[in-house]
């Protein structure tokens, strides 16, 4: 429902246009906040998830996506319907890597990538099917379907996993607030930029601004080197190194 919800909105902007006598910036924005902020604290919900319980955030993750959704459902203006989408992504950014972790380690080995893969093909065709799923609801339904969908869907999943998976973290990882605020500010205003590309100019001030503000958030290269240097990718104080 996670990847679903990327794109499910698209095919009902006309709909929402006219129940929610919304402008032109505001149909963009019903999309691009949940992307905004689902790509700005993807890594953030990995660390947290390290730090304290990849289950715990997990669940936290279904629930603040799942009542999110029900906000959105709700939501009777444009204001609304924005803010919602913005917190579901909040939730959506702690689920999308945390289910990978966690499908790792409750798949054997022998089946670990058969697993991945499925996991793969499913989110892609999620995305892909979006669209289609909107516009089969909307048609067939009312557009606050395409949000309270996702209610059952979340009241069912939080017992199951509860149930199901095992609690798991890294003891000692120590969470970087300023790498991690860097980071979100950094990854915030490079989609920022690149959403606003098309319709303000990819050589306007204020896109031009967004990825000069991405750059003075990223660390400094090392002597010699292009990008991030390899230690500080490594290092736990971040909040972002690679989990086992």
């Amino acid at each position: 429902m996670v990847a679903l919800d990327n794109l499910v909105v698209s095919t009902a902007l006309r709909t929402l246009a006219v129940d929610l006598e919304a402008s032109t910036q505001q149909l963009q924005w019903f999309v691009n906040a949940y992307v905004l902020s689902f790509a700005c604290l993807l890594m953030t919900g990995a660390a947290l998830g390290d730090r304290f319980g990849r289950r715990r955030v997990f669940v936290i993750g279904i629930v603040v996506f799942t009542l999110a959704s029900a906000g959105c459902g709700l939501a009777d203006s444009s204001a609304q319907l924005i803010g919602c989408r913005a917190v579901q992504g909040f939730g959506a950014a702690a689920v999308m890597p945390l289910s990978l972790t966690l499908l790792s380690q409750a798949v054997p080995e022998r089946l670990r990538g058969l697993a991945l893969g499925l996991w793969s093909g499913i989110s892609g065709l999620a995305v892909a099917m979006g669209p289609v799923v909107g516009g089969a609801v909307v048609d067939g339904l009312d557009w606050r379907w395409i949000f309270w969908i996702n209610v059952p869907v979340g009241v069912v999943a939080v017992p199951l996993i509860l149930l199901t998976l095992r609690e798991s973290s890294l003891p000692g990882v120590r969470l970087g607030l300023i790498g991690m605020i860097l980071a979100a500010a950094g990854l915030c205003a490079v989609v920022w930029g690149i959403v606003h590309g098309d319709t303000d100019g990819w050589t306007s001030a204020k896109v031009l601004g967004a990825f000069l503000g991405a750059r003075c958030c990223s660390p400094p290269s090392s002597p010699g080197r292009r990008g991030f240097p390899n230690r500080c990718c490594r290092s736990r104080s971040t909040g972002y190194g690679p989990s086992p």
